[in-house]
């Protein structure tokens, strides 16, 4: 599919909606072309704004959807792919069925990408953790400090519930920064490019998956109190745990099997 060379008209970036439209086309073509499209994966793209990257992935898969809350975005696209090149939906992503887009379109997983607005990066980043059987992979334009935070590792200040959540049920990695002066308008702060490759399995047995998620939750939520401390909160009375976990520490001194064999204690003991 070739790229659309006519002009189309262009859109005034809304701050309510977190909008800073790329105009990088190395940067968009880099992105596009780290994710190894094939014909037949079906991606969809989350905000697409003014097409910095449905140009690029049109062209190399006709199984293209693009989502948007905003109106203005929905009707560039419509003009930009008059004959449904693109699937143009206007809805909310974080309302997304990825069941629902994988049966109406015969399909096993779902690719997902997008620049996201900053201010709604954890509910995007939730919604395809929750939804991630339907998902191979993400590959998402961030804030580059919340970035670090996926990938932090224990026993420093970034690790937490979002390094927990995404390490547990991924392979997530930093692919490469993005400097302000890429997008109009210019954001505060750098941007950082990462990926998430969905495991088949958590990367450590989980016994119950929706205890395990409370208690980070809960844990982190405290992580200036020590981990007896946190527990005693999240579960009154605190049952008896090994003494290999030491409950003088805090939450972010615990590795990611630490903290999934403290969930599965505490949930076979409070069964």
């Amino acid at each position: 599919m070739s790229v659309p060379t006519y002009i189309v008209k262009t859109i005034r970036p809304k701050q309510s909606l977190g909008q800073n439209f790329l105009r990088d086309e190395n940067i968009a073509r880099k992105i596009v072309g780290s994710m190894e499209i094939h014909p037949n994966d079906l991606v969809l793209e989350i905000g697409p704004g003014e097409a910095a990257l449905t140009k690029h992935l049109a062209q190399l898969t006709d199984r293209l959807i693009v989502v948007d809350v905003d109106r203005r975005v929905i009707e560039r696209m419509q003009e930009m792919y008059p004959n449904g090149e693109v699937e143009v939906q206007h809805s909310d992503f974080l309302q997304s069925d990825f069941a629902a887009i994988l049966q109406e379109r015969d399909s096993a997983t779902l690719r997902i990408v997008g620049n996201i607005p900053y201010n709604i990066t954890s509910p995007i980043l939730f919604h395809i953790l929750d939804n991630r059987s339907h998902v191979s992979d993400a590959t998402l334009m961030i804030q580059k400090e919340v970035a670090r935070r996926l990938v932090a590792q224990p026993g420093t200040k970034d690790y937490g519930i979002l390094a927990v959540s995404c390490q547990i049920f991924t392979d997530v990695g930093l692919l490469f920064d993005v400097s302000p002066k890429c997008f109009f308008p210019s954001p505060k702060v750098t941007s950082s490019v990462i990926r998430m490759k969905i495991l088949p399995q958590p990367r450590y047995a989980l016994h119950d998956e929706a205890f395990f998620r409370s208690m980070v939750r809960a844990v982190f939520g405290k992580r200036r109190k020590t981990l007896r401390n946190s527990l005693s909160y999240f579960l009154d009375p605190l049952p008896s745990i090994p003494e290999r976990f030491d409950l003088s520490r805090r939450p972010e001194d615990l590795s990611l099997r630490e903290l999934a064999e403290l969930g599965n204690i505490l949930a076979t003991k409070r069964a």
